[in-house]
């Protein structure tokens, strides 16, 4: 109902209603408002995408898209038609590429919208096409500079962000449920590899240390752990039921892909231990594989995700939209990022200092400096927004502490004879570092612990979430007045002006048939206007009103040729009316 109380009589007042609905995260309401704006105006393209956006926020991607759909046949020149196709087409598998295409048409029609471009970013950004998405994004936002999701997810980009479905490529047309589900086999497979050799050579090492063991039992505890392992592999093999495509899912997610070679590899080196002696030193080393080939990977995929991307850009991006939920999670775990890149680099120096020079120690007093620029380089927003996260706080003043205990030592060792007790100050000054480090490494497995127990969002990059554009495509279209619709109508006089290879070119047309539901026109037009609209579809149409001669609109929009009616269909952006200059008005 409207805000009066009263039923709307029309397509449009219903259509408001519907839009109202949605902006208030009624989609039901919104639901059951289009689809009486659709009895009423069956042929009206508006009613079809508000329906497709209200059934795709109640999970039916399905009929979300058959409404898009008939928006486009209705309006096949509207870009919020297309727009909205496209963004229904996306969460439907396998139907990527009609999705880029549809956004790709949107861009063409409406070049200077940012929507269509935002949604470009998000379509390259789910297949991890981090450039492309950072060119879209910036496109967005020359274009609207408080767009939000856009510059949520341009700061996603610049972290060069992977998607939860990391091993899936959204343009495959093979179900996404195959390939996750041949995931999680590997996945589980991958765990009891590891886990069964690593119980049976810790069983192994600590019978050999609590006493003599015959060889006997030993090895036959190993061809149990072998046997195991291998019923594994027969039954997670069976669930996978795409071989041809696990290689490939293997190479795009490349942790999943480590995580699989690197059980792999210690099954081999378990079975390699069997056969070598327990007091040989090669024994010891192919146990170490088996025993800490798990907790390295973790620790390996940690520093790395740490140094990848630009964390700073990306905080000045994702900050200057903190108003959205996405913006402030992404902030607090992009802080994170920074932190552990700076944890890595003060321990490595610090690793350098104790065992090479400890005067290179002095270059722990950038880290203060650095911390301080992120803070003010990323917008922040930052730090006082990471107040919330004490575990976040303490981790950095920790850090700080290993620091500036780094720069003590190297001093220390550059004044032995000056400083009374120098040695005796850069030795606890040492001692210090290295407990402030594993401090602030305790600090962050412990967050990540309990965020962990309490399913909630981590100090890891998989905690990162895309921002959603809330009404792609639900804007409502270019309406003409009675008397646009006049002129257009019954004007003789219609002129069309088009892109050429030299430049604008205007081109006198034949008669405007009819004007649908939606607002689009019907123009008869000769081969050259037909030839410039496909070249460009962007036109301008010009009409003088017959009936007052003074009065003249323009028309801009989308034209787009119709074989079976032999007609241009003519979608308005914008409607311009004013009146012929008479003397009075010369200058």
């Amino acid at each position: 109902m409207g805000s009066d109380g009263e039923e709307p009589d029309s397509a449009a007042g219903w259509c408001a209603v519907a839009l109202a609905h949605l902006t208030a995260e009624r989609p039901e309401a919104a639901l059951e408002a289009a689809r009486r704006a659709v009895a009423l105006e069956p042929a009206d393209e508006w009613p079809h995408r508000l329906a497709s956006l209200a059934l795709e926020r109640l999970g039916g991607d399905a009929e979300a898209v058959r409404e898009a759909e008939r928006a486009v046949r209705l309006a096949p020149g509207s870009w919020q038609a297309r727009l909205r196709l496209g963004a229904a087409l996306r969460r439907v598998p396998g139907r990527w590429r009609e999705a880029a295409d549809s956004a790709a048409a949107a861009a063409r029609f409406a070049p200077e919208a940012p929507e269509p471009h935002a949604m470009a970013g998000d379509l390259a950004l789910l297949r991890g096409d981090h450039r492309r998405a950072a060119a879209a994004y910036l496109a967005a936002l020359r274009r609207n500079g408080a767009h939000a999701p856009a510059r949520v997810n341009h700061g996603l980009a610049l972290l060069r962000w992977d998607p939860p479905r990391a091993h899936h490529d959204p343009a495959w047309t093979i179900d996404p449920r195959e390939t996750g589900r041949a995931r999680r086999a590997l996945e589980v497979w991958s765990r009891q590899a590891r886990l069964l050799p690593a119980v049976a050579t810790a069983a192994s090492g600590l019978l050999v240390v609590t006493g003599p063991v015959p060889a006997a039992p030993l090895g036959l505890v190993g061809i149990i752990a072998l046997v195991l392992v291998g019923a594994a592999s027969v039954r997670q093999a069976r669930r996978v039921r795409i071989w041809s495509v696990v290689p490939v899912m293997l190479g795009r997610d490349r942790w999943f892909g480590l995580s699989v070679a690197t059980a792999g590899i210690a099954v081999l080196a378990y079975a390699a231990s069997l056969l070598v002696p327990l007091a040989d030193p090669l024994w010891a080393g192919l146990a170490g594989i088996v025993l800490l080939n798990a907790p390295v990977l973790a620790v390996l995929r940690v520093l790395s995700e740490a140094w990848r991307g630009r964390p700073v850009l990306a905080l000045a991006q994702l900050s200057a939209a903190y108003g959205e939920r996405a913006a402030r999670r992404d902030v607090a775990v992009a802080l994170w990022i920074v932190l552990v890149r700076s944890w890595s680099a003060l321990a490595a120096l610090a690793a350098a200092a104790m065992v090479a020079q400890p005067a290179a120690g002095l270059a722990a007093l950038a880290l203060p400096y650095l911390l301080a620029r992120v803070r003010r380089r990323g917008g922040l927003a930052g730090l006082g927004a990471s107040g919330a996260d004490r575990w976040l706080v303490a981790a950095v003043a920790l850090t700080l502490t290993a620091a500036l205990a780094c720069a003590a030592g190297g001093a220390a060792s550059l004044m032995p004879l000056l400083v009374p007790g120098g040695e005796q100050v850069g030795a606890w000054a040492w001692r210090l570092v290295l407990g402030a480090l594993a401090a602030a490494a305790a600090v962050f497995g412990l967050r990540a612990a309990r965020a962990w127990w309490r399913g909630a969002p981590g100090p890891w990059r998989a905690a990162l979430i895309m921002a959603e554009p809330v009404m792609e495509g639900a804007g409502p279209p270019v309406r003409l007045t009675p008397e646009t619709m006049k002129a257009v109508t019954s004007s003789r006089e219609i002129v069309l002006a088009c892109a050429d290879p030299l430049g604008p070119r205007a081109l006198a047309v034949g008669a405007v048939t009819s004007v649908t539901a939606s607002g689009e026109l019907r123009l008869i037009a000769g081969a050259e206007a037909w030839e410039a609209v496909e070249r460009d579809p962007r036109v301008a149409l010009f009409a003088a009103d017959a009936a007052h001669r003074r009065l003249w609109a323009e028309i801009r929009g989308v034209a787009l040729p119709d074989p079976e009616s032999d007609v241009l269909r003519v979608t308005p952006q914008q409607v311009l009316v004013g009146e012929f200059p008479g003397r009075h008005q010369r200058r």
